[in-house]
């Protein structure tokens, strides 16, 4: 199974990203096994943590195919040759670079770059993007999501990232987004695995009603 054939299924097992940035390599399996064990089955390293590839490697040890482990803040070429080699098969980029998105699609890794506008979106989907993030989602409204989910491809997930809550991301969904990526409402430096697991079980109830 394709690493894009993962990014699709666990997201319909689980329609949320974890998105954990400023995890150390020291707690990132603890925080981990509070993500998966919530039901949670994607997980984004942003290579602006500390020593990310090395988390990244910890991650995808652990999980193997269990989980879909990958890097965030992806912004050049390079660094996805880089968490291809921790192990890593998602990359996640706060932008629209065609050349990143077609590094991780020739590597097999699953893409899913960030748009705001429609014409983000048509250059990554063009570039091979395998899902997009809405980025930042608070700068947007579950309308927006609703107005571009009238154009953009059914079959490319669009997930809202940014100031997503537990509290918020139904209306998210409601309006068409197909799930949310999770930042520092789930995690931020600092926080327990204990505490971290409580969110994610908030995020997935939320979620599933």
């Amino acid at each position: 199974m394709t690493a894009a054939d993962d990014f699709y299924r666990f997201l319909a097992e689980c329609p949320l990203v974890a998105i954990i940035r400023g995890v150390t390599p020291d707690e990132v399996e603890a925080i981990g096994a509070a993500l998966f064990d919530a039901g949670i089955r994607i997980i984004e390293v942003p290579l602006n943590s500390p020593d990310p590839l090395a988390s990244i490697a910890k991650l995808a040890a652990t999980f193997g195919d269990r989980a879909l482990i990958g890097a965030g803040t992806v912004l050049k070429v390079e660094q996805v040759a880089e968490v291809a080699a921790a192990g890593g098969r998602l990359i996640v980029s706060p932008g629209t670079d065609p050349a990143v998105i077609g590094a991780a699609v020739a590597a097999g890794m699953a893409s899913c770059p960030g748009y705001f506008t429609p014409s983000e979106a048509f250059a990554a989907i063009n570039a091979g993007a395998h899902g997009l993030k809405l980025f930042p989602a608070e700068a947007a409204s579950p309308a927006v999501v609703k107005a571009q989910r009238a154009v953009l491809p059914k079959d490319i997930p669009v997930l809202a990232v940014g100031g997503v809550t537990a509290d918020t991301v139904g209306a998210w969904m409601a309006a068409g987004a197909d799930g949310a990526g999770l930042g520092s409402a789930l995690y931020a430096p600092g926080r327990s695995a204990e505490e971290t697991a409580q969110r994610a079980r908030e995020f997935v109830a939320a979620v599933r009603r």
